[in-house]
């Protein structure tokens, strides 16, 4: 074992440290991407994904290249591991790898776009913990039949940390819910019976979140700008030089 110093960069994760906490974040790969797919001259965009647009398997466009794609939506699912921004427009589509085609491709390059204007964005973990902060917080939502295609509702998570995001996911249900409440999964898997035991031990404490701050909901569908402008920043999403001294 060796000591390297202070820890900058590791497997494409960069670390730097200001006034506030450590920003964690992926510049030089994200730049590279770019570079890679001949996006380095884009005009960014704000925002990941199309508000009210849904994608679905548009059979009767032009295929597009299904290796170049893949490499694509591989690429964009590293990044998602310190941009929780971007985790519901990669999930969407990620569901067409079996056979991209234009629309598909044009969504995945607006991924690489917003990224592009958001380079300098990076996860914050802050510095000291409090007795409000050190709580895991957990954030669960769903839609319901949300995907035009199979009518299978979006399941999204986040668990915060001293006020940083930890973990994170977006994933399409596995089955068709009948109703909203089926749709939230709150009585159909035994894990949730897990976690109704613990609840009544004391062990985890379950709150119902008005939509105005439950910070799932960009994990569920695209949200409007301000909405997803808000969401971003209180996931702990910064931008890497500001500094809040």
């Amino acid at each position: 074992m060796s000591d390297l110093g202070e820890l900058s960069f590791f497997l494409g994760m960069e670390f730097m440290r200001r006034g506030d906490g450590i920003v964690m974040h992926q510049q030089k790969y994200i730049g590279e991407l770019l570079e890679k797919f001949e996006m380095e001259s884009c005009n960014p965009l704000s925002n990941p994904s199309e508000t009210n647009t849904k994608i679905d398997e548009c059979s009767d466009e032009e295929k597009v290249d299904p290796t170049v794609f893949r490499q694509i939506v591989g690429s964009l699912r590293y990044v998602c591991n310190n941009r929780p921004d971007i985790c519901y427009a990669v999930s969407v589509i990620s569901r067409f790898m079996h056979d991209p085609r234009k629309s598909h491709m044009i969504a995945a390059k607006r991924i690489l776009i917003y990224l592009k204007g958001t380079l300098e964005i990076g996860l914050l973990f802050p510095i000291g913990t409090n007795s409000a902060g050190s709580t895991l917080i957990g954030y669960s939502d769903s839609d319901w039949c949300g995907d035009i295609t199979d009518r299978r509702s979006t399941s999204g998570y986040v668990f915060k940390f001293n006020n940083a995001a930890i973990s994170w996911c977006t994933k399409k249900q596995a089955v068709t819910a009948l109703s909203s409440c089926e749709a939230e999964s709150k009585h159909i898997a035994t894990r949730f019976h897990f976690i109704r035991q613990q609840v009544t031990n004391g062990m985890i404490e379950v709150q119902y979140c008005p939509t105005e701050v439950q910070l799932a909901d960009g994990f569920t569908k695209a949200v409007k700008l301000d909405r997803f402008e808000f969401l971003r920043r209180s996931l702990g999403l910064v931008v890497c030089n500001s500094s809040m001294n």
